[in-house]
């Protein structure tokens, strides 16, 4: 301010040195006012070129004052280069947080006042049905069009979620969303969505597990309990008494086959999957599930069952030797239990052109409808009820083959036409394949 001052000062000085030379009173009070107004002109094209600057901010061409607007220069290109950094910081921030909500696998849906939607993500679009660009700005009641969705608009109550099925859902694919609505801000709501439908499934095969195993249990129990009330309350000759014994000793072996897989399958999903492992003979790995199926076939059949290992490749398989003959002998008891006496099992491995080594077990049995294919690997499923309590199974030997299997990076497959048998296979990939001995 007072290089201004001053530079006022001298050209109003100068200007009116013409009249103070004149000694002429008017003549000085003129050059002094011309000197100012001279003083003002240039002073206001300089205020004028740095408002015209400041008002379109353009870093690259900042124009050359002096003097104290210079310095107004200089100082407010500093601040804008901040202000802008500072924004370009808060905007990078905010890409990044949006991008944490894009990746989220929960749904979020940001509503206006109006309830018309600002902003969502992926999840939410696929959660709810609307594509996430297009549908911006739309009333959300327009949008998901479910009556649970709208009764809880209504009511205005958002304390609690909700739940209801997800946008074009099949029924051999079912989905379930949950939903809840938080208000924040001025009359904004956050509305927040999530796919429950494993939660759903889950829950579900919890109760069915429960009611199976409750379901086998009590069949055997009642068996039991029978037979030990009427020991104790009625004289029997020993030809009854023996044979109510072995039926009771038949029954509290079910009940110990069932819980026997109960733990074989809890180890199983409850456990890392298996390295490499140890080197196991295909072939006597065979040897053995076979020779156990023809003593189950003499335990249980008149006439008994031809079973038969079919000749193949020698080679080695990696894995836990105990899990592998856990799978193949249930897929061989299996065939026995369900093949009628005097029928035909066939059993062994083949190696396929990829090295991927293959256990099949062929019967010829009463074969299976295909609509219950799909199922057959889960836990406790019957095709025929009767006919598996009948011959002793527990609905979990296919589980168990399934998880096997699986553990060690390979899949079951099952061919089946009513009437003319079943063939259920193992295959395990070729990095579990060795065409010789492994030191």
């Amino acid at each position: 301010m007072i290089r201004r001052a001053v530079g006022l000062l001298l050209l109003m000085g100068l200007a009116s040195s013409w009249g103070w030379i004149r000694d002429s009173a008017p003549a000085t009070l003129l050059g002094a006012l011309l000197g100012a107004l001279t003083w003002l002109a240039f002073d206001s094209v300089r205020a004028y070129r740095f408002l015209n600057w400041l008002g379109k901010a353009d870093l690259d061409r900042t124009p050359r004052l002096s003097g104290l607007w210079g310095e107004l220069t200089d100082r407010s290109r500093k601040l804008v280069k901040k202000l802008e950094k500072k924004a370009q910081n808060s905007d990078d921030r905010l890409e990044d947080f949006l991008a944490a909500i894009q990746a989220s696998p929960n749904g979020v849906v940001l509503l206006d006042a109006s309830s018309r939607i600002e902003w969502c993500n992926l999840t939410a679009a696929q959660h709810l049905g609307f594509d996430p660009q297009r549908d911006l700005g739309q009333y959300v009641r327009n949008m998901v069009r479910h009556p649970v969705f709208t009764a809880y608009m209504e009511a205005g109550d958002f304390r609690h979620e909700i739940q209801f099925d997800g946008p074009g859902q099949r029924p051999s694919q079912p989905s379930k969303i949950s939903l809840q609505i938080h208000p924040y801000g001025k009359k904004r709501r956050l509305m927040m969505t999530r796919d429950v439908t494993a939660v759903q499934l889950a829950e579900a095969m919890r109760r069915d597990f429960v009611a199976n195993v409750s379901h086998e249990i009590r069949t055997p129990l009642t068996v039991l309990s029978g037979f030990v009330e009427t020991m104790q309350s009625i004289p029997l000759e020993e030809e009854d008494r023996q044979r109510y014994l072995g039926l009771m000793s038949q029954q509290a072996q079910r009940m110990q086959t069932l819980v026997s897989d109960l733990l074989t399958l809890s180890r199983l999903e409850g456990s890392p999957a298996p390295g490499p492992g140890e080197w196991v003979d295909a072939t006597e790995l065979a040897q053995h599930v076979v020779q156990e199926a023809i003593g189950l076939s003499a335990a249980i059949a008149r006439p008994v069952h031809a079973v038969a290992l079919e000749p193949g490749p020698r080679f080695w398989v990696s894995g836990v030797k105990t899990e592998l003959l856990s799978a193949m002998s249930n897929l061989l008891s299996n065939a026995v239990r369900y093949t009628p006496a005097g029928g035909s099992i066939r059993a062994g491995w083949r190696l396929l052109d990829d090295g991927t080594g293959e256990f099949f077990v062929r019967d010829s049995g009463p074969g299976i409808a295909a609509e219950h294919l799909p199922r057959l690997t889960e836990r406790f499923y019957r095709v025929d009820r009767s006919r598996s309590r009948e011959t002793g199974g527990t609905g979990l030997g296919l589980a168990i083959v399934k998880h096997v299997t699986q553990r060690h990076g390979g899949q079951v497959q099952v061919q089946s036409v009513v009437g003319e048998g079943s063939t259920f296979v193992i295959s395990l990939p070729p990095s579990r394949v060795r065409q010789h001995a492994i030191g």
